[in-house]
């Protein structure tokens, strides 16, 4: 029984749940990874895929989000004491440093000095 496809698409996706199909091999059909769709190779007859690599200028990558002259600061103010000069208000961010089964770590910038402190949670 042939079953209508629900998808209408390149050759290179499945045409019952739109996966991407692995690269056509030496059997007589293409079998999706997904569902276990059977497509005929000879629907890849004529395809030709050429791929390739664009490296960036090295001078054209910015290398660092930070300055040393840089005035603006990262993220939302709260409400906590500067350890270096008590002002109480400091803005802060977020970023996963660690593994993804772990914490968080929390960097705040004092909006007076400037002092940075991190805080893994």
């Amino acid at each position: 029984m042939n079953v209508p496809s629900s998808f209408s698409s390149e050759s290179d996706f499945c045409s019952d749940c739109g996966s991407v199909l692995p690269p056509p091999g030496v059997q007589d059909t293409v079998t999706c990874l997904r569902c276990s769709h059977c497509t005929p190779v000879t629907e890849f007859l004529g395809k030709f895929v050429q791929t390739s690599v664009v490296f960036n200028k090295l001078d054209t990558i910015k290398l660092s989000n930070e300055t040393e002259d840089s005035l603006e600061l990262k993220g939302p103010l709260i409400d906590r004491r500067c350890s270096r000069c008590g002002f109480e208000k400091m803005a802060y961010y977020t970023r996963q440093m660690r593994s993804a089964d772990e914490g968080q770590t929390v960097f705040y910038t004092c909006i007076k000095c400037r002092f940075q402190e991190k805080e893994d949670s």
